[in-house]
């Protein structure tokens, strides 16, 4: 299936995404308002001590929603992907199948998480290695900022090597979830090149949507907010919330089926013909981990 037929036959989990955020947004104006009211009965300390409540408060809903329930939303779309792009068929009742599919891989939501983690951060460390590769070139003149826009790009698109991963779990059930999730790594950066390169014209696509999803909510609170002579920055804290569900929901979404469709295409086929684990192992203390984890399951065979 292509990219845009699997994204719009998913959409259930993208206006879930959305709904998610747009309960939590409003939970947090409901709070906004009511702190505010009470704190202008004690003035202006009143008000910044109430302000300050807010921001933790909401700092405090927002983690909790997306740890408990974000996180498992997406493994959800993940496993719903994966199956689409390798049968060609995209599972009917799409939140009770991907539920399944999930509980049946990760046995728990700690499994999940861990894997997650792990591969997250093996990612954020590789990525800052390579960074500091390109760094090294910065002495040859125009090339800081070519080197600049080049990471620009290759962070964005290596955000997603945890879900690809994820869906090579799915792909690899035989297996145990943190060898799949090690040889997913592995499989991504042998074929880095081609899925980067696939990657270029989406990643541009996301700058634009970001930028777009940033401005759109901060026009409409700013207007809101001084309409009723309340505190810009809460302005500012509601419209980056409302920028950051309206890009996880339709913008990451739409990424995360473009690269798991281009890496489900060479995943399956690929032979890992040279030794990237040493490599990685040695860029990455969440690579060892993993990798570790990998070998305790009894079927890593790497050495």
């Amino acid at each position: 299936m292509k990219t845009k037929d699997i994204y719009f036959g998913t959409m259930k989990f993208v206006w879930l995404k959305l709904g998610m955020g747009a309960a939590i947004t409003l939970v947090s104006l409901i709070l906004f308002a009511l702190l505010m009211l009470l704190g202008a009965l004690f003035g202006e300390g009143g008000v910044a001590f109430m302000l300050c409540l807010w921001l933790a408060l909401t700092g405090g809903i927002y983690s909790f929603a997306m740890h408990y329930v974000g996180y498992m939303i997406k493994a959800g779309h993940v496993a719903v992907i994966a199956e689409a792009v390798t049968t060609g068929q995209i599972p009917e009742n799409q939140f009770e199948w991907g539920k399944a599919a999930v509980q049946a891989r990760f046995a728990t939501s700690n499994v999940y998480f861990v894997v997650d983690r792990l591969v997250s951060g093996a990612v954020r460390q590789l990525q800052n290695a390579v960074g500091r590769i390109g760094g090294a070139l910065d002495v040859i003149p125009g090339m800081s900022q070519i080197t600049g826009i080049l990471q620009t790009f290759i962070g964005i698109a290596l955000g997603y090597v945890d879900e690809c991963c994820l869906g090579y779990c799915f792909l690899k059930r035989e297996e145990g979830a943190f060898k799949a999730s090690c040889d997913g790594v592995v499989i991504y950066f042998q074929n880095a090149k081609k899925l980067l390169k696939d990657a270029a014209v989406t990643t541009l696509i996301v700058i634009a949507g970001s930028i777009v999803a940033w401005v759109l909510p901060l026009v409409l609170f700013g207007l809101i907010f001084r309409a009723l002579g309340w505190s810009m920055f809460g302005a500012v804290i509601l419209a980056i919330m409302v920028a950051i569900f309206l890009k996880s929901a339709f913008i990451d979404s739409f990424m995360l089926v473009k690269m798991m469709v281009s890496y489900m295409e060479v995943a399956p086929s690929t032979e890992i013909t040279f030794d990237l684990y040493e490599k990685l192992n040695k860029l990455s203390s969440k690579f060892r981990e993993l990798f570790g984890k990998a070998k305790s399951e009894g079927s890593m065979t790497v050495a």
